[in-house]
């Protein structure tokens, strides 16, 4: 009886500090209790030899190729998974048969997964190794592979593989085409699937909220379209004497030996003049891309395409005569990777390509879609933004179909100091991290805000629970929990360790904490793991001959430092910061101020930084 009642005891006591300690998976091997990947840290390798074909009667794309796949685990592999993202928009798709409501993001940009209507579908022609057939069998927009035999740790397999598909005229905000002379395509060709050493193989299937978490590996790509059309794709052109006219290399070295100097290498007259003079014929495009993840390109007819370059990096953008807009995206976008760089991390890459087109905005390597947008600043922003997903995950490559927070999240961060070191000065740079603020008193509603840590798929608002939340807390976390200089090494720290790599939650959890010092499992866990809502109090102010107590109160779930600003009867006022541990002993802390002068008023958060929700005591005057 004495030893059940003392379980009883001890059960009833839970440990229900804001600082106890945060569950995270042990240390391994592969992944050190530092955050850094371990000296055992593996992951897969693929490496792509494609050739494609652009049928632009049928707007059917047909291609085929070699997959090379080395399995770097512990593990020896009867079988392998292959994602077929096209497949979302296949009959009988999960997508299909629940209707997905559209996406709302800001500006009223609208992400619709459904297709519109539209109904295709990946066909795979051939998966096959050492000239046999493999047996296969797709689950919606994964397909495992059944391999000859066991693929043992250290080997290697060659996949032969061809497939064809229908390319939809609006592909879930990702893809799509207009007509039969301008195409984005991304997601078109089989992926491997990860095999890592948290999950093993990640089969979540492709439903359009939730991205993609891809292999590292090299690419050698070849694309047939016809003969009058331009293309910008990931990697570096390895045929440019056989694709590009005299005038074009001729300007593009231009562009090279007049740095920071936007060069017209197709001017808009030409373009329109290209566009009405159709090239019979086909030609064949091929490039080459090292130590990537993905894979995509663009295609069409009547492009516009300025050039430019900084620190050696070539900057294109395509564009269509009437986009108007972006005959200021070069620079915006050369702005940008100046920017990221400094702050992240040097581009790794030869060039960087921007798309003018349908697709509302979406990232891959080297390549990334934006549309032509009125308003300057939503014009930098839709380029910044998908240039720095360049870093975040293009680099660092997180797990976007479990953690969007990790990708959007961080790249949303960084994007409001690019957007305030290109607008400075002016009344939009200066108060543009404001909203974040604005965006949590309309979004983070109690009862309906769900946690960061939310898979995207069930998340109802995305775009604050992916974007805005996870910018506005680690505004938080540099400005008022470790400091700037700390919290700039630490993350760019983050980015450097884990580049080429699939960082998990409790990486960078650890890697930010080891690295500024901090212990902030009570940080990750009132913003990651729950909906917890701050609310600082000045309760009362009491004064004697030399000191004045206030008495501070935390009324909200979660726990912050404390800023005070002090106004005194003389007119001086001063700032005094109070740690986050004034909460140890609970929820209420006296503060005592020694001073004989006396105060006049107490302000809690004078910056109005955090997302108080009762700022209305948040003062005291006499």
């Amino acid at each position: 009886m004495f030893v059940f009642l003392a379980i009883a005891l001890q059960q009833s006591i839970a440990d229900s500090s804001p600082f106890r300690a945060l569950p995270m998976p042990a240390p391994t091997p592969s992944r050190s209790v530092a955050g850094a990947p371990g000296r055992g840290y593996w992951q897969q390798r693929a490496d792509y030899t494609l050739e494609a074909t652009l049928d632009t009667a049928t707007n059917i794309l047909r291609g085929r190729g070699r997959i090379y796949y080395v399995n770097r685990s512990a593990d020896a592999l009867d079988h392998v998974w292959v994602q077929l993202d096209q497949n979302q928009f296949a009959p009988g798709s999960i997508s299909a048969v629940l209707n997905q409501p559209p996406l709302q993001f800001a500006g009223g940009v609208v992400f619709d997964f459904s297709g519109k209507g539209f109904v295709g579908g990946i066909t795979v022609d051939r998966f096959a190794a050492a000239g046999r057939s493999l047996t296969t069998k797709v689950f919606g927009t994964m397909m495992r592979v059944e391999l000859p035999r066991p693929l043992a740790p250290n080997l290697n397999i060659t996949f032969d593989i061809a497939w064809h598909f229908p390319i939809p005229p609006y592909g879930g905000g990702r893809m799509g085409r207009v007509g039969s002379r301008f195409y984005e395509l991304g997601q078109w060709y089989p992926r491997m699937a990860v095999y890592d050493d948290v999950h093993g193989w990640n089969t979540l299937p492709f439903l359009g909220a939730g991205e993609f978490y891809l292999e590292f590996g090299d690419f050698d790509v070849s694309l047939t379209v016809p003969a009058g059309f331009q293309v910008a794709a990931t990697g570096a052109l390895a045929n440019p004497t056989a694709i590009r006219t005299p005038q074009e290399r001729a300007r593009l070295a231009g562009a090279f030996t007049s740095p920071g100097q936007v060069v017209q290498v197709i001017t808009r007259q030409e373009a329109i003049a290209s566009a009405a003079r159709p090239v019979p014929g086909t030609r064949t495009w091929r490039f080459t891309a090292s130590g990537v993840r993905d894979f995509a390109w663009a295609a069409g007819s009547g492009l516009r395409w300025d050039a430019s370059t900084w620190d050696g990096i070539l900057i294109q953008t395509f564009y269509h005569p009437d986009a108007a807009p972006w005959e200021e995206a070069n620079t915006m976008l050369r702005f940008a990777l100046r920017h990221f760089s400094g702050a992240l991390g040097q581009y790794p890459w030869p060039q960087i390509s921007a798309v003018e087109g349908l697709v509302e905005g979406m990232e891959y390597p080297m390549v990334i879609y934006c549309p032509s947008l009125q308003k300057r600043e939503d014009q930098y922003w839709v380029l910044m933004h998908e240039l720095g997903h360049q870093w975040f995950p293009m680099q660092v490559g997180s797990d976007e179909r479990r953690y969007p927070w990790m990708d959007e999240g961080f790249n949303t961060f960084a994007d409001y100091d690019a957007a305030e070191a290109f607008f400075k000065g002016t009344a939009y740079g200066d108060t543009v991290r404001r909203e974040l603020l604005s965006a949590y008193a309309a979004t983070a509603i109690p009862g309906s805000e769900q946690p960061m840590i939310t898979k995207p798929d069930e998340v109802r608002q995305l775009y604050w629970t992916a974007y805005q939340k996870p910018a506005l807390m680690l505004s938080i976390l540099r400005e008022a929990v470790v400091g700037r200089a700390e919290f700039d090494r630490a993350f760019r720290e983050y980015a450097r360790r884990w580049k080429g790599k699939h960082p998990q939650p409790a990486d960078f959890f650890r890697t930010m904490g080891t690295l500024t010092g901090r212990d902030l499992d009570w940080f990750w866990r009132n913003w990651i793991y729950t909906t917890a809502r701050l609310d600082q109090a000045v309760d009362s102010v009491r004064s004697s001959a030399d000191s004045a107590f206030l008495y501070l109160s935390n009324r909200g779930q979660m726990v912050l430092p404390v800023t005070l600003e002090l106004r005194y009867a003389d007119g001086s006022t001063e700032t005094r910061n109070l740690p986050v541990e004034m909460w140890d002993l609970g929820t209420r802390f006296t503060y005592r101020l020694a001073t004989a002068k006396r105060l006049s008023s107490v302000v809690v958060d004078p910056r109005r930084i955090y997302p108080d929700v009762a700022r209305e005591n948040n003062s005291w005057k006499r």
